[in-house]
This record gives structure tokens, C-alpha cells and sequence, in this order.
């Protein structure tokens, strides 16, 4: 979710700005309402989705589309990434506009780097050793909500297909944004 769409719920819902938007290092350059929206809760991730009749993927469809369709590679372009396939790690010093980076084989772009994204599901650290194997939706219950995919702040091992974090629903982080999912 871009800036520009984030703003246009923002208005229309009476919804407050994200709290980053203050900030020169996020306002700055004329591609600002192109760049994915951070500093937003999971709370307002979600009210945003049901405003466009979306929600936020699960944990498990996240990961399916990260992986493009390729089982065993470690992030969602291959088995390495760098500076010309992931924004990681205070390349760009900021998040860039969504779509400067290659896309995976679904054709999605920015699954590793550029922003944290929240999914719907609660956290629990050890979930996946006893969840079903088709469609895990998560737990029915917890404190904190599953992030995936690294960030433009976060390290190269945050942005593999696999590694998971947690915040609670309420907090925000200038990492951190959210993208939406859809029933086929």
C-alpha cells in the first residue's frame, strides 16, 4: 500500500496520518506518494483492507507468494540478494517507491525489503511445529501480530522468505508497513 492510496483512506475515512509522515527522511522527493506507507498499526493495517474490500494475508499465503513458486531458495528473487534486488539494511535510507526492484516469478514486487509487512495472524513462536498443513490461519489468540519480510532498516537475514517478528497490534515502526490480500 502506497502513500498516495493510504492518504486517500485517510481522508476519506477521517483516519489520522501515520505518525512518520513528519519526518524529512519519509516526506522528501517528488516519488513520496509512490513509496509503501510505514508507521502504520496493525490495527489501522486492517481498517484500511476492509475500507477496499481487502484484507491482510495469513502468515502462510504471505510466504507462498515471497516464494514465487520456488520451494527451496532462501529470498523471494533467489538464493542471495543486493543492493539491485532488496532494499535492506540502509541502502537507500529510506523506503523507495514500490516496484523500483525486481519482481519474483508471481510477479509481486517488494516481498523482501523496502517495508516490513504486516499479516493477520497472532504470533506464536513455535506455531508452525503443529499447525495444519493446508491454509494455516494461525493461532486463535495472542498479544502480539506476525510481521514478515524485511525492511530498508533491517538486516539481510530479515529478508528472507522464512524469518519471522512479532509487534503488538497498537505499535508503530518506521519500518514496517503492510500490503493487502484477496479472495480468488
Amino acid at each position: 500500500v502506497t502513500n498516495a492510496q493510504y492518504l486517500e483512506f485517510c481522508q476519506s475515512a477521517g483516519h489520522p496520518l501515520p505518525e512518520f509522515w513528519g519526518m524529512d527522511v519519509f516526506c522528501s522527493g517528488p516519488d513520496f506518494p509512490d513509496h509503501p506507507v510505514v508507521g502504520v498499526t496493525w490495527v489501522a493495517a486492517m481498517q484500511y483492507a476492509e475500507w477496499k474490500g481487502r484484507r491482510l494475508p495469513t502468515e502462510a499465503e504471505w510466504e507462498y507468494a515471497a516464494r514465487g513458486g520456488l520451494a527451496k531458495k532462501r529470498y523471494p528473487n533467489g538464493n542471495d540478494v543486493d543492493s539491485t534486488s532488496c532494499n535492506y539494511n540502509g541502502t537507500y535510507g529510506h523506503p523507495i517507491r514500490v516496484g523500483s526492484l525486481p519482481v519474483n516469478e508471481y510477479g509481486l514486487h517488494d516481498m523482501a525489503g523496502n517495508v516490513v509487512e504486516w499479516v493477520s495472524d497472532y504470533y506464536a513462536k513455535d506455531y508452525f511445529l503443529e499447525a495444519p498443513v493446508d491454509n494455516p490461519t494461525g493461532p486463535k489468540y495472542g498479544k502480539r501480530r506476525v510481521i514478515r519480510g524485511g525492511g530498508w532498516r533491517s538486516g539481510k537475514m530479515c529478508a528472507t522468505v522464512v524469518f519471522r517478528q512479532s509487534l503488538r497490534p497498537y505499535w508503530v515502526d518506521m519500518n514496517v508497513g503492510f500490503r493487502c490480500a484477496r479472495d480468488l
